[in-house]
């Protein structure tokens, strides 16, 4: 098996790591990496990772690891606003990083390594890739090569329920802060953090009875911003949201039951979605890129095991985090019935939602909050 020619479609995390890495690794290679809009045009606002997201990147490559964290914020805790009460989790660290900053970083490094950045090319049928040894999808929830092979690929698309819309802002959140409050059409809640010194990603979401109460399906983008300005006045202090297609959608559930057809093999939200409550699409997306390059380069001879290999072998961590990753967004999907609870078992409620973390698990890592629901769940017991 000789990969002289691959072509990547997507530059984005996933599709500009690939290029890197394959090129740092095999400079004698040509790669062509293809994105459809033009360089330094990115949705979204910031790119969010748990404490230890990257330690798996510095493991296999310390120095994307280390620049990348030279640009991050990062904290300690996460706070949750309920009922205008805020309820501290002390030891749950994140970091972010703006995602223009992100891209534009891989973008410099995978162009630094050689590989060939097609920024602006819409490639509009696989047939245009013919003559590639290998074709990379990095193309996103509604990759191209998946499209077209959908039934290869044994693809599964479902949506949750709840309808969310991803703005930014200029207030400065000091921690991952989940804010929880009622209104006049009903619950909402917004996952707030920065991820520069002057910005902070705003994502809202709230149930589909409550969305359609607000109007938002007959509102322009202008007219829902300025709904949730009013409806998280307290939370943004006069600080205004941000837009950039900050339209409201579903997530989608996508998943690909085989990862490889012919010469061509999916990563990142071309293969599957993971909520973005857990803050692990990007690090799957990445994870995916290594596991792919590690293999390709461990069957050398034969791309079809080579790519068996890669599936074989991260299959079982996507699963995990993916089953944990939809336990996390069932709970988001009833996070008004939760808000009937007193702040600290709402606190406790949240934090255990994935079913990955027990009470003991949460002493050791939360031991602060832990303290402050352990005496009041002592003083409940003791007073009925």
């Amino acid at each position: 098996m000789r990969l002289s020619r691959i072509a990547v479609l997507g530059g984005g995390p996933a599709g500009l790591y690939f290029g890197y890495l394959w090129k740092r690794r095999h400079p004698e290679d040509h790669v062509d990496v293809f994105e459809q809009n033009p360089e330094g045009a990115t949705w979204g606002f910031g790119v969010v990772f748990s404490d230890k997201a990257l330690d798996f990147l510095r493991a296999d490559d310390p120095e994307t690891a280390d620049a990348v964290s030279a640009r991050m914020e990062t904290w300690r805790d996460i706070t949750l606003v309920h009922r205008g009460e805020r309820v501290v989790l002390d030891g749950v660290g994140f970091s972010a990083v703006g995602r223009l900053d992100f891209i534009t970083q891989l973008t410099e490094r995978a162009r630094s390594a050689g590989a060939n950045l097609r920024f602006g090319s819409v490639v509009r049928s696989v047939d245009e890739l013919a003559g590639y040894d290998l074709i990379v999808a990095a193309d996103g929830v509604n990759s191209l090569v998946r499209r077209t092979y959908e039934g290869d690929f044994k693809t599964s698309l479902s949506y949750d329920d709840n309808k969310f819309a991803w703005y930014g802002t200029t207030k400065r959140f000091e921690t991952l802060t989940q804010t929880f409050v009622e209104s006049e059409f009903g619950s909402f809640n917004a996952h707030h953090y920065r991820y520069s010194p002057t910005m902070s990603t705003f994502i809202v979401e709230c149930d589909r009875a409550t969305w359609l109460r607000a109007g938002f399906a007959e509102k322009t983008e202008e007219e829902g911003r300025a709904i949730c300005e009013k409806v998280f006045a307290d939370t943004l202090e006069g600080h205004p949201l941000v837009n950039n297609k900050s339209i409201w959608r579903n997530f989608p559930w996508l998943w690909n039951d085989r990862w490889s057809h012919r010469n061509m093999v999916l990563v990142g939200d071309a293969l599957h979605t993971a909520h973005f409550s857990i803050g692990s699409g990007t690090r799957l997306a990445l994870e995916d890129v290594i596991a792919l390059v590690n293999a390709l380069d461990g069957e050398p001879r034969d791309l079809r095991r080579a790519l068996e290999a890669y599936e074989t072998a991260r299959r079982p961590v996507v699963e995990k985090l993916v089953k944990a990753a939809r336990t996390s967004a069932a709970w988001y999907e009833r996070f008004a019935a939760h808000m009937k609870l007193a702040p600290l078992d709402f606190g406790h409620s949240y934090i255990t939602r994935s079913g990955r973390i027990d009470d003991d698990q949460l002493r050791a890592m939360s031991p602060r909050f832990m303290a402050r629901y352990d005496a009041n769940s002592l003083v409940s017991s003791t007073s009925r």
